[in-house]
């Protein structure tokens, strides 16, 4: 039986400097947080526009002048999204407060009867729309006033609204010169790599690459995507609330079905509170069956393809670990943080199983023992005396 060779001290010593690298990382990552979030937001946007500048170099024209047209049409979309969506939410949120009493109305004098004549329920004890709405106008309030808090407490400390206009301003600067000169940069840090790692960290990289960008990339922009239907597609067909539906069953639409699904429940009870008929229904499913037709059959084959991406229930636990961990550091750190972690994960993976701990090399040892006893016939092991054997012909 094959023992497992004696641990090297050079490698325990290199597995130790290691951690205390990635120890000391954390802790600078901490202690800089505060200053860190503009940098990092530019650093995602600078990503987010490479494969666009890279096809821009393919056309002939210089890095500069490439970054220069991605930097402008970037800054373009955002301005136009902040001054389109802002007066569209703001409208869309004052019309769902306005919303609320109707609601009560139609639940307490049209689906709770109808409920209780249907399924023989006694649900009026039960059912107190008035405080459902107080509730959430209540809750509304509280997060109207904390944001008043916090503009109020920016307003008095001079330093705070100094130190927020300037990370504002970082934001664009950084950007472009990431844009920029990004490829130089990641070409000098690979240089300083240690040349014995420098293959495995480098494949490491790219393959984290892959998996963010297939997640972001191609999911994210489904998610747009089928936001934008919706929000058009229940608009178009008479829903007040069709905007903010659409754009929430857009957000979520990272779970499987899940944007469906909430978007659906929810466009129907609007649908019934405002008109009530069937065949507004029927327009509210017909655009939800068209979204997911086009999910299914163009969207996420054409932008998503057989990328490999980030599981929806992985995606949700980094975001919510690096906001407890970092805050809202963590949060923009959580998704290149966990393609990191998937890759690592799977090349350890795929060390484990290559590895002696694991047997492989000895199971490999006892198929060949077996295969040069039995020689496979046929494309299989088959023991001596079950069928090996060749019947004579009539000639013999």
């Amino acid at each position: 039986m094959n023992t497992l060779p004696a641990p090297s001290p050079l490698g325990n010593r290199q597995l130790w400097q290691w951690l205390v690298v990635a120890g000391a990382v954390g802790v600078v990552i901490w202690l800089l947080g505060p200053i860190l979030t503009p940098f990092v937001i530019s650093a995602l946007l600078a990503w987010l526009g490479e494969p666009l500048v890279r096809k821009i170099e393919r056309t002939g024209r210089s890095r500069t002048a490439a970054v220069l047209l991605v930097f402008t049409l970037m800054t373009l979309v955002l301005v136009l999204a902040v001054l389109l969506l802002v007066p569209l939410v703001e409208s869309q949120v004052s019309n769902f407060i306005n919303w609320l009493p109707r609601f009560g109305q139609w639940l307490t004098g049209t689906a709770v009867p109808w409920l209780e004549s249907r399924f023989k329920l006694e649900l009026a004890g039960y059912v107190d729309p008035s405080q459902l709405i107080a509730l959430l106008k209540e809750h509304w309030r509280q997060a109207g006033g904390v944001a008043a808090t916090v503009m109020g407490e920016l307003s008095k400390s001079g330093m705070a609204v100094v130190t927020w206009i300037v990370n504002l301003a970082l934001v664009p600067v950084v950007t472009f010169f990431f844009m920029r000169d990004g490829s130089s940069m990641l070409a000098k840090a690979r240089d300083l790599l240690p040349r014995p790692i420098e293959p495995t960290v480098t494949k490491l990289a790219h393959e984290s690459d892959q998996v963010l960008g297939g997640f972001i990339r191609g999911q994210l922009s489904v998610m747009i995507a089928l936001g934008t239907i919706y929000a058009v597609g229940l608009t178009a067909v008479g829903v007040d609330l069709g905007i903010l539906i659409g754009i929430v069953a857009g957000l979520v639409s990272f779970v499987p079905y899940l944007g469906a699904i909430v978007g659906l429940g929810a466009a129907v009870i609007a649908t019934l509170v405002q008109h009530g008929d069937l065949m507004h229904l029927a327009l509210v499913l017909g655009v939800f069956g068209l979204g997911q037709l086009l999910e299914s059959f163009w969207l996420t084959p054409w932008l998503v393809g057989d990328k490999i991406g980030l599981h929806p229930v992985a995606v949700i636990f980094a975001v919510m670990a690096g906001g407890q961990l970092f805050g809202f550091l963590g949060v923009l750190l959580a998704l290149p943080a966990a393609a990191v972690a998937v890759v690592v994960g799977r090349h350890v993976y795929e060390r484990y199983t290559e590895s002696e701990l694991y047997g492989a090399d000895e199971s490999a040892a006892i198929i060949t023992d077996a295969e040069a006893v039995n020689p496979p016939v046929g494309g299989t092991s088959v023991p001596k005396g079950f069928g090996t054997e060749v019947p004579p012909t009539k000639d013999q």
